[in-house]
Protein backbone atom coordinates (compact mmCIF):
# COMPACT_ATOMS: atom_id res chain seq x y z
CA UNK A 1 0.00 0.00 0.00
CA UNK A 2 0.89 3.67 -0.08
CA UNK A 3 3.56 4.74 2.37
CA UNK A 4 4.76 8.13 1.10
CA UNK A 5 2.99 11.03 -0.58
CA UNK A 6 5.23 13.78 -1.97
CA UNK A 7 3.52 16.97 -3.12
CA UNK A 8 4.73 20.31 -4.43
CA UNK A 9 3.48 23.88 -4.75
CA UNK A 10 4.17 26.18 -7.67
CA UNK A 11 2.99 29.44 -9.23
CA UNK A 12 1.40 28.67 -12.58
CA UNK A 13 1.81 32.24 -13.77
CA UNK A 14 -0.25 35.39 -14.16
CA UNK A 15 0.50 39.08 -14.59
CA UNK A 16 4.20 38.66 -13.79
CA UNK A 17 6.77 36.16 -15.06
CA UNK A 18 8.47 35.87 -11.68
CA UNK A 19 7.22 35.14 -8.19
CA UNK A 20 8.67 36.43 -4.94
CA UNK A 21 8.13 33.58 -2.51
CA UNK A 22 7.09 34.69 0.96
CA UNK A 23 4.93 33.70 3.92
CA UNK A 24 5.43 29.95 4.41
CA UNK A 25 7.47 30.56 7.54
CA UNK A 26 4.52 32.37 9.11
CA UNK A 27 2.11 29.54 8.29
CA UNK A 28 4.43 26.88 9.69
CA UNK A 29 5.19 28.74 12.90
CA UNK A 30 1.58 29.83 13.40
CA UNK A 31 -0.19 26.53 12.68
CA UNK A 32 2.11 23.54 12.24
CA UNK A 33 5.07 23.80 14.60
CA UNK A 34 5.25 21.82 17.82
CA UNK A 35 2.41 19.87 19.44
CA UNK A 36 -0.59 20.97 17.42
CA UNK A 37 -2.72 17.85 17.92
CA UNK A 38 -4.45 17.26 21.25
CA UNK A 39 -7.12 14.85 22.42
CA UNK A 40 -9.51 17.74 22.91
CA UNK A 41 -9.29 19.02 19.36
CA UNK A 42 -9.48 15.47 17.96
CA UNK A 43 -12.74 14.92 19.81
CA UNK A 44 -14.06 18.31 18.70
CA UNK A 45 -13.11 17.66 15.06
CA UNK A 46 -14.71 14.20 15.16
CA UNK A 47 -17.99 15.71 16.35
CA UNK A 48 -17.95 18.48 13.74
CA UNK A 49 -17.10 16.15 10.86
CA UNK A 50 -19.70 13.63 11.93
CA UNK A 51 -22.42 16.26 11.83
CA UNK A 52 -21.13 18.16 8.83
CA UNK A 53 -20.35 15.15 6.60
CA UNK A 54 -21.34 11.76 7.89
CA UNK A 55 -20.47 9.50 10.83
CA UNK A 56 -17.10 7.69 10.74
CA UNK A 57 -15.64 9.68 7.82
CA UNK A 58 -13.25 11.55 10.08
CA UNK A 59 -9.88 9.79 10.43
CA UNK A 60 -10.10 9.48 14.19
CA UNK A 61 -7.62 6.62 14.47
CA UNK A 62 -5.10 8.41 12.28
CA UNK A 63 -5.10 11.52 14.43
CA UNK A 64 -4.95 9.50 17.65
CA UNK A 65 -1.93 7.70 16.18
CA UNK A 66 -0.19 11.08 15.65
CA UNK A 67 -1.07 12.11 19.19
CA UNK A 68 0.22 8.91 20.78
CA UNK A 69 3.15 8.08 18.50
CA UNK A 70 4.41 11.61 17.82
CA UNK A 71 3.12 13.44 20.88
CA UNK A 72 0.85 15.54 18.71
CA UNK A 73 3.59 16.72 16.36
CA UNK A 74 2.97 16.40 12.63
CA UNK A 75 5.24 13.85 10.89
CA UNK A 76 5.85 16.06 7.86
CA UNK A 77 8.94 17.28 6.03
CA UNK A 78 8.56 20.63 4.26
CA UNK A 79 11.32 21.91 1.99
CA UNK A 80 11.18 25.36 0.43
CA UNK A 81 13.19 28.03 -1.33
CA UNK A 82 14.30 30.80 1.00
CA UNK A 83 11.74 33.43 1.92
CA UNK A 84 12.07 36.40 -0.44
CA UNK A 85 13.56 34.37 -3.29
CA UNK A 86 12.65 35.48 -6.82
CA UNK A 87 11.56 32.39 -8.77
CA UNK A 88 10.37 32.18 -12.40
CA UNK A 89 6.77 30.96 -12.60
CA UNK A 90 6.27 27.27 -13.23
CA UNK A 91 8.95 26.21 -10.75
CA UNK A 92 8.60 24.41 -7.43
CA UNK A 93 8.40 26.75 -4.44
CA UNK A 94 8.05 24.16 -1.71
CA UNK A 95 7.46 20.44 -1.25
CA UNK A 96 5.68 18.42 1.43
CA UNK A 97 6.06 14.75 2.35
CA UNK A 98 5.11 12.53 5.25
CA UNK A 99 7.93 11.03 7.34
CA UNK A 100 5.87 8.24 8.90
CA UNK A 101 4.56 5.58 6.45
CA UNK A 102 1.38 5.29 8.50
CA UNK A 103 0.62 8.99 7.85
CA UNK A 104 0.74 9.08 4.05
CA UNK A 105 -2.73 10.65 4.18
CA UNK A 106 -1.42 13.68 6.09
CA UNK A 107 0.61 15.23 3.25
CA UNK A 108 -2.32 16.52 1.22
CA UNK A 109 -4.47 16.97 4.33
CA UNK A 110 -2.54 20.19 5.03
CA UNK A 111 -2.77 21.42 1.43
CA UNK A 112 -5.57 23.91 2.13
CA UNK A 113 -3.56 25.55 4.90
CA UNK A 114 -0.23 25.63 3.07
CA UNK A 115 -1.80 26.89 -0.15
CA UNK A 116 -2.63 30.12 1.68
CA UNK A 117 0.95 31.14 1.01
CA UNK A 118 -0.45 32.39 -2.31
CA UNK A 119 -1.58 35.62 -0.60
CA UNK A 120 1.67 36.90 0.92
CA UNK A 121 3.53 35.65 -2.15
CA UNK A 122 1.20 37.59 -4.46
CA UNK A 123 1.47 40.77 -2.38
CA UNK A 124 5.25 40.42 -2.23
CA UNK A 125 5.44 39.84 -5.99
CA UNK A 126 3.24 42.85 -6.76
CA UNK A 127 5.19 45.02 -4.35
CA UNK A 128 8.47 44.08 -6.02
CA UNK A 129 7.03 44.83 -9.46
CA UNK A 130 6.07 48.31 -8.27
CA UNK A 131 9.54 48.76 -6.84
CA UNK A 132 10.97 47.91 -10.25
CA UNK A 133 8.77 50.59 -11.83
CA UNK A 134 9.92 53.15 -9.28
CA UNK A 135 13.56 52.17 -9.80
CA UNK A 136 13.17 52.53 -13.57
CA UNK A 137 11.81 56.07 -13.35
CA UNK A 138 14.31 57.11 -10.68
CA UNK A 139 17.09 55.81 -12.89
CA UNK A 140 15.77 57.91 -15.77
CA UNK A 141 14.87 61.12 -13.93
CA UNK A 142 16.89 61.23 -10.68
CA UNK A 143 20.58 61.41 -9.86
CA UNK A 144 20.53 58.19 -7.81
CA UNK A 145 18.30 55.52 -6.30
CA UNK A 146 18.65 56.75 -2.73
CA UNK A 147 15.33 56.58 -0.93
CA UNK A 148 13.91 53.85 -3.16
CA UNK A 149 13.12 51.70 -0.12
CA UNK A 150 10.78 54.42 1.18
CA UNK A 151 9.06 55.30 -2.09
CA UNK A 152 5.98 53.09 -1.57
CA UNK A 153 4.46 53.27 1.90
CA UNK A 154 1.95 50.76 3.26
CA UNK A 155 -1.39 52.47 4.01
CA UNK A 156 -3.23 49.16 3.78
CA UNK A 157 -4.44 48.26 7.29
CA UNK A 158 -7.91 49.80 7.11
CA UNK A 159 -8.49 48.43 3.61
CA UNK A 160 -7.59 44.85 4.58
CA UNK A 161 -10.18 42.15 5.05
CA UNK A 162 -8.91 41.27 8.53
CA UNK A 163 -6.22 42.00 11.09
CA UNK A 164 -4.41 38.82 10.08
CA UNK A 165 -4.43 39.67 6.37
CA UNK A 166 -3.05 43.14 7.20
CA UNK A 167 -0.27 41.51 9.22
CA UNK A 168 0.60 38.99 6.52
CA UNK A 169 0.22 41.30 3.53
CA UNK A 170 1.97 44.13 5.34
CA UNK A 171 4.93 41.88 6.15
CA UNK A 172 5.11 40.78 2.52
CA UNK A 173 5.33 44.40 1.40
CA UNK A 174 8.23 44.98 3.79
CA UNK A 175 10.35 42.47 1.91
CA UNK A 176 10.69 45.23 -0.69
CA UNK A 177 10.15 48.51 1.18
CA UNK A 178 10.80 50.02 4.60
CA UNK A 179 7.85 52.34 5.08
CA UNK A 180 4.61 51.24 6.74
CA UNK A 181 1.72 52.54 8.81
CA UNK A 182 0.44 49.00 9.43
CA UNK A 183 1.51 48.26 12.99
CA UNK A 184 0.39 44.62 12.95
CA UNK A 185 2.81 44.02 10.07
CA UNK A 186 5.66 45.12 12.33
CA UNK A 187 4.54 42.63 14.97
CA UNK A 188 4.32 39.89 12.32
CA UNK A 189 7.85 40.63 11.10
CA UNK A 190 9.13 40.60 14.68
CA UNK A 191 7.35 37.47 15.88
CA UNK A 192 7.69 35.26 12.81
CA UNK A 193 10.67 36.58 10.85
CA UNK A 194 13.05 37.92 13.50
CA UNK A 195 12.98 41.57 12.36
CA UNK A 196 13.04 43.72 15.49
CA UNK A 197 11.84 46.82 13.59
CA UNK A 198 11.04 46.26 9.94
CA UNK A 199 9.72 49.71 8.99
CA UNK A 200 9.64 53.40 9.76
CA UNK A 201 6.91 56.03 9.60
CA UNK A 202 6.47 59.79 10.13
CA UNK A 203 3.76 61.86 11.86
CA UNK A 204 0.91 62.32 9.39
CA UNK A 205 -2.30 64.34 9.40
CA UNK A 206 -5.57 62.81 8.23
CA UNK A 207 -8.74 64.58 7.12
CA UNK A 208 -10.36 64.53 10.57
CA UNK A 209 -7.35 66.19 12.20
CA UNK A 210 -7.62 68.98 9.64
CA UNK A 211 -11.39 69.44 9.41
CA UNK A 212 -11.80 69.43 13.20
CA UNK A 213 -10.18 72.89 13.11
CA UNK A 214 -12.90 74.04 10.63
CA UNK A 215 -12.30 75.56 7.23
CA UNK A 216 -11.69 79.04 8.62
CA UNK A 217 -8.77 77.71 10.66
CA UNK A 218 -7.28 75.38 8.04
CA UNK A 219 -4.02 77.32 8.02
CA UNK A 220 -3.80 77.03 11.81
CA UNK A 221 -4.23 73.25 11.61
CA UNK A 222 -1.28 73.03 9.22
CA UNK A 223 0.82 75.30 11.38
CA UNK A 224 0.01 73.23 14.45
CA UNK A 225 1.32 70.11 12.70
CA UNK A 226 4.58 71.84 11.83
CA UNK A 227 4.98 73.13 15.38
CA UNK A 228 4.04 69.93 17.21
CA UNK A 229 6.46 67.62 15.39
CA UNK A 230 10.12 67.89 14.57
CA UNK A 231 11.62 66.33 11.46
CA UNK A 232 9.56 64.96 8.60
CA UNK A 233 5.78 65.33 8.58
CA UNK A 234 3.01 64.56 6.10
CA UNK A 235 -0.08 66.72 5.73
CA UNK A 236 -3.19 65.84 3.75
CA UNK A 237 -4.06 69.12 2.06
CA UNK A 238 -7.21 68.60 0.01
CA UNK A 239 -9.84 68.59 2.76
CA UNK A 240 -11.20 71.79 1.24
CA UNK A 241 -9.18 73.06 -1.75
CA UNK A 242 -5.83 71.54 -2.66
CA UNK A 243 -4.93 74.37 -5.04
CA UNK A 244 -5.53 77.06 -2.42
CA UNK A 245 -3.66 75.01 0.16
CA UNK A 246 -0.58 74.75 -2.07
CA UNK A 247 -0.75 78.31 -3.40
CA UNK A 248 -1.89 80.43 -0.49
CA UNK A 249 -1.38 78.42 2.71
CA UNK A 250 1.81 76.47 2.08
CA UNK A 251 3.15 78.85 -0.56
CA UNK A 252 2.51 82.11 1.29
CA UNK A 253 1.16 82.00 4.86
CA UNK A 254 3.39 79.15 6.08
CA UNK A 255 6.20 79.42 3.56
CA UNK A 256 8.74 80.88 5.98
CA UNK A 257 7.98 78.23 8.59
CA UNK A 258 8.39 75.42 6.04
CA UNK A 259 11.75 76.87 4.97
CA UNK A 260 12.89 77.39 8.55
CA UNK A 261 12.08 73.79 9.50
CA UNK A 262 14.04 72.70 6.46
CA UNK A 263 17.20 74.25 7.85
CA UNK A 264 17.23 71.60 10.57
CA UNK A 265 16.40 68.77 8.18
CA UNK A 266 12.62 68.74 8.48
CA UNK A 267 10.79 67.76 5.29
CA UNK A 268 7.13 68.60 4.62
CA UNK A 269 5.25 66.05 2.50
CA UNK A 270 2.18 67.67 0.97
CA UNK A 271 -0.50 65.06 0.32
CA UNK A 272 -3.26 65.48 -2.25
CA UNK A 273 -5.91 62.80 -1.84
CA UNK A 274 -8.49 63.15 -4.61
CA UNK A 275 -8.90 63.70 -8.33
CA UNK A 276 -6.96 62.08 -11.17
CA UNK A 277 -3.60 61.26 -9.54
CA UNK A 278 -1.37 61.93 -12.56
CA UNK A 279 -2.98 65.30 -13.29
CA UNK A 280 -3.22 66.41 -9.66
CA UNK A 281 0.37 65.51 -8.74
CA UNK A 282 1.87 67.48 -11.60
CA UNK A 283 -0.29 70.52 -10.87
CA UNK A 284 0.62 70.38 -7.18
CA UNK A 285 4.31 70.25 -8.12
CA UNK A 286 3.91 73.19 -10.49
CA UNK A 287 2.22 75.34 -7.84
CA UNK A 288 4.71 74.46 -5.12
CA UNK A 289 7.59 74.99 -7.55
CA UNK A 290 6.32 78.46 -8.43
CA UNK A 291 6.17 79.37 -4.74
CA UNK A 292 9.29 77.73 -3.33
CA UNK A 293 11.48 77.63 -6.42
CA UNK A 294 12.99 74.70 -8.28
CA UNK A 295 16.37 73.35 -9.26
CA UNK A 296 17.39 70.88 -11.93
CA UNK A 297 19.36 67.72 -11.38
CA UNK A 298 22.19 66.42 -13.56
CA UNK A 299 19.66 64.89 -15.96
CA UNK A 300 17.73 68.12 -16.41
CA UNK A 301 14.65 67.19 -14.39
CA UNK A 302 13.00 69.61 -11.98
CA UNK A 303 13.29 69.28 -8.21
CA UNK A 304 11.51 71.02 -5.36
CA UNK A 305 13.76 72.24 -2.53
CA UNK A 306 14.96 69.31 -0.37
CA UNK A 307 12.67 70.33 2.51
CA UNK A 308 9.53 69.92 0.38
CA UNK A 309 8.07 66.81 -1.23
CA UNK A 310 4.70 65.39 -2.33
CA UNK A 311 3.11 62.09 -1.27
CA UNK A 312 0.34 60.51 -3.35
CA UNK A 313 -1.64 57.91 -1.45
CA UNK A 314 -4.89 57.76 -3.41
CA UNK A 315 -5.51 55.37 -6.30
CA UNK A 316 -2.11 53.69 -6.31
CA UNK A 317 -1.51 50.29 -7.89
CA UNK A 318 0.88 48.81 -10.45
CA UNK A 319 -0.69 50.34 -13.55
CA UNK A 320 -1.52 53.75 -12.06
CA UNK A 321 1.99 54.05 -10.66
CA UNK A 322 3.45 53.89 -14.16
CA UNK A 323 0.89 56.37 -15.47
CA UNK A 324 1.72 58.93 -12.77
CA UNK A 325 5.48 58.57 -13.14
CA UNK A 326 5.25 58.78 -16.91
CA UNK A 327 3.20 61.98 -16.60
CA UNK A 328 5.85 63.45 -14.29
CA UNK A 329 8.57 62.54 -16.75
CA UNK A 330 6.74 64.18 -19.67
CA UNK A 331 6.51 67.39 -17.65
CA UNK A 332 10.21 67.16 -16.75
CA UNK A 333 9.68 66.52 -13.05
CA UNK A 334 12.00 64.05 -11.32
CA UNK A 335 10.45 61.04 -9.61
CA UNK A 336 12.56 62.11 -6.63
CA UNK A 337 9.87 64.67 -5.77
CA UNK A 338 7.27 62.05 -5.06
CA UNK A 339 6.56 59.31 -2.55
CA UNK A 340 3.59 56.97 -2.82
CA UNK A 341 1.27 55.28 -0.36
CA UNK A 342 -0.81 52.25 -1.25
CA UNK A 343 -3.68 50.63 0.62
CA UNK A 344 -6.30 48.14 -0.44
CA UNK A 345 -5.14 48.18 -4.06
CA UNK A 346 -1.90 46.48 -3.04
CA UNK A 347 -3.25 44.01 -0.51
CA UNK A 348 -6.83 43.17 -1.40
CA UNK A 349 -7.04 43.54 -5.19
CA UNK A 350 -5.18 40.32 -5.83
CA UNK A 351 -6.35 36.74 -6.26
CA UNK A 352 -5.18 33.16 -6.17
CA UNK A 353 -5.48 32.94 -9.96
Amino acid sequence: GTETVYSYFESRGGKFKETVFFGLQYIIKRWLLGQVVTRENIEEAAEVYSTHLAPKLFNYDGWMYILERHNGRLPLRIKAVAEGTVVPVGNVLFTVENTDPSCYWLTNYVETLLAQVWYPTTVCTSSRAQKQVLAEYLDETADNLEGLHFKLHDFGFRGSTSVESAAIGGAAHLVNFRGSSTIVALASCRDYFGAEMAAKCIPSAEHSTITSWTRERESESYKNLLKQFQGNVSCVSDSYDIWNACDKIWGEELKDLVIERGKSGGVLFVRPDSGDPATVVVKVLEILGSKFGISRNSKGYKLLPPYLRVVQGDGIWYESLKKILDHLKKHRWSADNLTFGSGGNSFDFCSLE
